[in-house]
Order: C-alpha cells, then sequence, then structure tokens
C-alpha cells in the first residue's frame, strides 16, 4: 500500500512523528502537500473541507490509506505501528505503546506552550514575558516530570526500548522530543540531559540506524524553524 501522508509542507510538526515512523519502516509513501500545484497543498485543503470522504478531518496530520482517511498523531501510529512492525504484537503491549504516545502528545503541547502561552494567533513578541514564565515551569515542572517519567519507563523495560523488546513508534517518537529540545534549548538541555541519560543514549541510537540516518541527510527531513513546534528564542533558553 502507497499511504497518503497530509501534513503543512513547511513544517516539522506533528507531522514528523509520523514521518520517521515511515521512514524508518521504508514504507512507501508520499508527503501530498509538499507536492506542486492542485496534486499539493489544494489537495489536503479539499480533504479537511470533506470533499470525497465521509469523515473529514479537522485539521492535519491525517493519512490516506487505501480507502481509510486517519486523524491525529497518535491514531495515526496506532493504525501504522503494527503494520510497520513498530509496535508490540500482543493487545496489551499496543495499549501501552498509544498510552505512551498520548503523554508524548500532551508533551508536545507543553514544549509549543513554551512560545505561545496565551494564542497561537498571536505572534511571539506579543507574549514574551508569559513566554518566559511557561519556559521556565515547563523546565521546573510539567516537562521536568514528563521527561523524568519516560526516563523511568525506559529504564524500567531495561534500558533499550520504551516498550517491548525491539523499536517501536513510541522510541521514534522519543527521538524527535530530544533532538527538538536540543534545538529549541540547547543550553537547557545540556544541563538536563544529565538527568535523563537514557532517553540521550536511545535518540543517539535511532539516529544511527541506517534508515533514519539516511532521511536525516535527505531532504525529506525539514530543517528546523520558527514556524514549528519546536522554536529557538533567546529569551527562554537562560
Amino acid at each position: 500500500m502507497r499511504y497518503e501522508l497530509y501534513y503543512w509542507p513547511t513544517i516539522q510538526g506533528r507531522g514528523e512523528f509520523i514521518r520517521l515512523a515511515l521512514e524508518e519502516a521504508g514504507a512507501d509513501y508520499v508527503d501530498v502537500a509538499r507536492r506542486p500545484g492542485e496534486r499539493g497543498m489544494a489537495a489536503m485543503l479539499q480533504l479537511m473541507a470533506g470533499k470525497g470522504i465521509a469523515h473529514p478531518p479537522y485539521a492535519p496530520p491525517f493519512l490516506k490509506a487505501g480507502k481509510l482517511v486517519i486523524a491525529q498523531t497518535a491514531e495515526i501510529l496506532f493504525y501504522l505501528g503494527p503494520r510497520l512492525k513498530l509496535a508490540p504484537r500482543d493487545e496489551a503491549g499496543r495499549l501501552w505503546a498509544h498510552q505512551l504516545q498520548l503523554t508524548i502528545a500532551d508533551l508536545v503541547t507543553h514544549i509549543h506552550d513554551t512560545h505561545h502561552p496565551i494564542s497561537g494567533s498571536l505572534y511571539y513578541e506579543e507574549q514574551k514575558p508569559a513566554a518566559r514564565r511557561r519556559a521556565e515551569s515547563f523546565w521546573r515542572y510539567n516537562g521536568a516530570k514528563m521527561l523524568g517519567y519516560f526516563e523511568r519507563v525506559l529504564q524500567g523495560n531495561g534500558g533499550a526500548y520504551t516498550v517491548g523488546r525491539r523499536l517501536s513508534y513510541v522510541d521514534l517518537s522519543v527521538f524527535q522530543i530530544v533532538d527538538g529540545l536540543r534545538y529549541a534549548f540547547p543550553k537547557r538541555m545540556k544541563r538536563f540531559e544529565k538527568k535523563i541519560p537514557g532517553l540521550v543514549t536511545l535518540h543517539d541510537r535511532v539516529a544511527k540506524r541506517p534508515p533514519i540516518k539516511a532521511y536525516l541527510a535527505s531532504e525529506r527531513r525539514l530543517p528546523f524553524n520558527q514556524w514549528g513546534i519546536f522554536r529557538h528564542y533567546k529569551d527562554l533558553d537562560a
């Protein structure tokens, strides 16, 4: 099956968690909105408007797999995981992986809110004081606790993978979290990484996997920028 991924064409964002899974598995897929003309962004907007499908998604990312259209990052990965051999075979294991991915979704929201704590419709410059307070709170409370939680999950599973005995889409998502935080908060992460050595090791090991290494070196991997989830502002990286 050739999968169709629909996401904004200029940012990694939430779509990157899905791209990493597709790339690791060597899946046949197309990043639809990056195509030119009506086959690109226009096609994505048509599906969002409900043209030709019974259950239109609210917003990207969403995945078209045959006649299925699946939205929400965690839901997409829950669907793809067994098909790409990136999830446990047993039901309990699959549900555990899904639970962890939903927790990652919460973490992603906290990360986004470090630079846009009031509204995503306002510029960062319009909410800088609130952003500074939110970033400080992230590293003192929610962010630190959630990263510590994933460190405990990893170590509790033997230290190699977060779920089961082989790589899963959760591990790929942890890679993206660490990679993104290194970009957004290089100073803070340099200090904090001492508290999550297992996650750092997992990140580095994932980066060396041949499919991921090739993807990271390719034009398919969009660079971090000031429009995605992970944004670097010097004022927030004290």
